[in-house]
């Protein structure tokens, strides 16, 4: 990457990719190309977790001449096929990542989908039913997932900038404007730790489609829920948010 030179990154969540939308993203993948350098898609790929909706993802994003990073997200596991789904979507130029990293243009990317538990105080514990400890567990696996592909990218020779790639959300702010009562499975302040430790810039989830753009957490990470919904009720005439690094 070239001294001081800017790279765009454009990002999107929940696009919901269905078997009827052949022909559909392809001039939207091309108008973000005009704009950014890379492109994250964060979770909900696919719109049942279908792999035929996969494919159609697929051949659309052919229309992309920047690279491509997603994660997986909730909907992308609702028939047990989102193996079948990365290796369908993922191509010499799309990353799929689950708990890996990548850089592009001097930036570093780690992803992962992310899990509940809430946020701050009322974040669930490892207490109780068996079944509780198994939901509690998930969160605390996707945040080690995070945790070791941040801390590859601080291994390398110079200090790299960082990126988190998530589904769900790391903050409770970027999900205010959900109902309170479901804040628990929309993310986990357990992802938040990573970030923290690991002096992540900025980090985008999706999810909470009624939630809220921006967030940070203590005042030095950007957090930005880009949920398609979110950004189409804020006004944005190509549903992607643009952050330059």
């Amino acid at each position: 990457m070239e001294e001081n030179r800017k790279v765009r990154i454009a990002a999107v969540a929940d696009i919901h990719v269905k078997e009827t939308d052949r022909g559909k993203w392809a001039d939207y993948f091309k108008a973000v190309c005009t704009k950014a350098d890379v492109l994250l898609i964060c979770g909900d790929l696919t719109d049942t977790g279908d792999e035929d909706e996969a494919k159609i993802l697929a051949d659309e994003l052919r229309a992309c001449t920047i690279p491509v990073i997603c994660v997986l997200g909730n909907h992308d596991y609702e028939k047990g096929r989102q193996k079948l789904i990365r290796q369908t979507v993922q191509s010499q130029n799309v990353h799929v990542l689950d708990g890996e990293c990548i850089v592009i243009e001097g930036v570093g990317f780690a992803g992962v989908k992310g899990f509940g538990g809430g946020f701050d105080n009322h974040m669930l514990t490892m207490f109780g039913e068996n079944a509780m400890k198994a939901f509690v567990q998930e969160a605390v696996d996707e945040a080690l997932h995070l945790e070791r592909a941040l801390t590859k990218l601080n291994s390398g020779p110079e200090p790299l900038k960082k990126i988190a790639v998530l589904h769900y959300a790391p903050i409770r702010a970027t999900v205010i404007g959900e109902p309170e009562a479901i804040f628990p499975f929309l993310g986990s302040s357990r992802l938040a730790e990573p970030l923290i430790r690991n002096e992540v810039i900025a980090a985008f989830h999706g999810h909470a489609h009624a939630g809220t753009l921006e967030g940070d957490i203590n005042g030095t990470i950007k957090v930005f829920n880009v949920a398609k919904p979110i950004l189409v009720r804020a006004g944005y005439e190509l549903p992607f948010f643009l952050f330059e690094v």
